[in-house]
This record gives structure tokens, sequence and C-alpha cells, in this order.
């Protein structure tokens, strides 16, 4: 069986669609029909060789999106052919399978556990998660797999249940989601920082009580200014910028908590004060939001449903499977915050 991916071959280029042959299942493996994938940052660090450059090329795309299991290799057990799913980056239960090989007539492309900028992916158990509603919409259920369970699970599984004003640095996807959780955990007031004016205005329409603008107001200045000179409980870094996470864990109140999720470039430090870390102020790393997928994404799921988080928000414009490029010239301008790609139809 072919199928058609949207695969990287070489750093720095656009992606190339190529038809390429569907390998036999392995243990451990499902075969799934792609319906919507979201596109994240991560796969402009990916082309753009933020990391460094990507010795898997050429390489199919996409770590988050929905779809239906169409076939399941031997051992799995969590899943079945016509589940619906999510598809994530993130492992939850079950068998994991690191890579699987696709052939383009004698070339051969690589692929991790879960790719999704194609329209049916050789996926490791591990990295589904059935939903447990079958009205969730799949545009809205392809966020569950990245963007939702890492920009919520900050919130919820680094800081605190206990009321607070918190500053989200950075308002594309993942910042987004943060505002959304923060909501829920009643937290305010809540402070959105970017530079970008479309992004403010949006993160306004979500529950923002204040919107800054990095370029016309310092941050941390107006934070204070606001606070009463305090600043804030809590504070969230999704921007990617050194200097950012460094105002992030300034603005912070004593004993205050931050959390940085944003990628710098390879190479680049942060540098802070240790007098603040002696005033109790902590500073915490995160792996996609400290998220458990098995129990998070079916949670985000019913809260959805009850009308506590509206994910469909989030989503800046749905693209169609031929213009994933222009997805993500459009993400890499900024020009949007979270794109979703429709791969095929329900």
């Amino acid at each position: 069986m072919k199928t058609k991916a949207w695969v990287l071959t070489k750093s720095s280029s656009p992606l190339e669609l190529r038809e390429v042959e569907i390998p036999r299942l392995e243990k451990g493996q499902t075969l799934v029909k792609i319906l919507y994938s979201g596109i994240c940052h991560t796969q402009l660090n990916q082309i753009n060789a933020l990391k460094g450059v990507d010795k898997n090329i050429p390489r199919t795309m996409g770590h988050e999106g929905s779809g239906f299991v169409e076939e399941i290799g031997e051992g799995v057990t969590k899943i079945k052919p016509e589940d619906y799913v999510v598809l994530s980056w993130l492992k939850g239960a079950g068998l994991e399978k690191k890579s699987s090989t696709y052939l383009c007539k004698d070339e051969k492309i690589n692929s991790g556990p879960v790719s999704t900028f194609m329209e049916r992916a050789v996926v490791a158990e591990a990295n589904l998660v059935k939903l447990r509603n079958e009205a969730t919409p799949p545009h809205v259920a392809a966020l569950l797999g990245c963007a939702v369970p890492t920009g919520m699970g900050m919130v919820f599984h680094l800081l605190d249940e206990e009321p607070g004003s918190i500053a989200i640095y950075g308002m594309g996807g993942v910042g987004s989601t943060s505002l959304l959780a923060a909501q829920v955990r009643g937290y305010a007031p809540i402070f959105a920082i970017d530079i970008y004016d479309h992004k403010l205005q949006h993160a306004r329409s979500l529950g923002a009580t204040y919107v800054i603008n990095a370029n016309r107001l310092n941050p941390l200045e107006e934070i204070l200014r606001l606070t009463d000179g305090k600043g804030v409980d809590y504070a969230i870094e999704c921007s990617g910028n050194a200097r950012v996470m460094e105002m992030a864990f300034s603005s912070l109140k004593n004993k205050g908590k931050a959390v940085i999720a944003g990628n710098v470039k390879s190479g680049e430090m942060i540098s802070i004060n240790p007098h603040e870390l002696n005033m109790g102020k902590k500073l915490f790393g995160t792996f996609g939001g400290d998220a458990r997928i098995e129990e998070d994404i079916p949670f985000y799921e019913q809260i959805y449903h009850q009308g506590k988080i509206p994910i469909e928000k989030l989503i800046s414009k749905i693209y169609g499977f031929n213009e994933v490029n222009t997805a993500l010239s459009a993400l890499e301008k900024s020009e949007i915050c979270r794109p979703i790609i429709e791969i095929s139809p329900k």
C-alpha cells in the first residue's frame, strides 16, 4: 500500500510531497488514517536545524493529530481497528517502537514513532490514545496530541491549585492553551505578553486580564506597575527567547514559580540572579508539560465537552493537505498562532 507524505529532504528547505510505500507492521505498531494534523514550532525547529542538523533526513514530519486505526500489529492490545484516536509525540501506555522506514522508489524515508503530515502513518501503540467521545471534532482532537497537554499540563502539573496571578510570555498555541488552563484554575489577573498585536487580541478574546506588547512596553516594568511592585505568583514562558526566559523568572513574587517551555538555539544560555533563588523563587523546566497522556487527554476531552476549554478557538486557520508549506511559512512569520492541516475527511 502507498500513501502520500510530506518529507523533509534538506534542512532549511520546503517539505516535498512524496508517494511512499507503507512498510509491513512490526510488533507494537499500528496503521492509522490521519484526519487532521496540528503544526507547532517543533517542526520549524527541525526544518531549520535549530538543535543541529537532523541526521535522519529524509524524514516524515508532524507529531500531533487525529485519525482512525486501520490495522494493528502483533502485541497491540490498547486499541483496535476503527478506534478514533489522538496521535501524540508524548508516550503513553502500550508498546513502544522508536522508528519505522518508508520507501520512495529505492530511497529510504525515515520516520519516528509518530508522523502526521501524511495520509496514512505507521504509529507506535504507545503514541495513541483512544478518544472517549465520538462527537469530539477531529480538528479539535488533533490539538489534544501536543498543544493542549503541553500548555495545560504546565499549569495543572507544575503550578499550584491555589489561585494566583500569572504572566504568560508568548501567545502561540501552547501559551494560549496555558491561558485557558489558568482560567480553569481560577488564576487572576492573567497577563499575556507578546510582540504581535493580533496574538494579544486573541489572548484578550480568550480571557486575558492584561495584554502587553513587548515592542512598546517593558513587560517586567509593566507587570510590577500593575501589581504594586510585587510581581506575579506564576509565570510561563513559551517564546523560545533566552532574554524572555530571564524576564519571566524576574517577574515572579518571592516564592513564585516559573516554567520554561520555549526552545532556544543550541548552545544559547540564560542568566539569572542567584539572590532571586535565595528569596524562594522557583524555576522549572518541562518535557511536554509533564503530561500523562493516558489520564490527561480524556480529562481535557471531558472538560472541552463541558464547555470549560474552547479548544476550537485556539485554531487560527485550517489548511488543505497540499498547503503544508504555506502553513509552516505562516507560522514561522508569526502570522498565525496554531494552524491545522486537514489530511482526510472524517
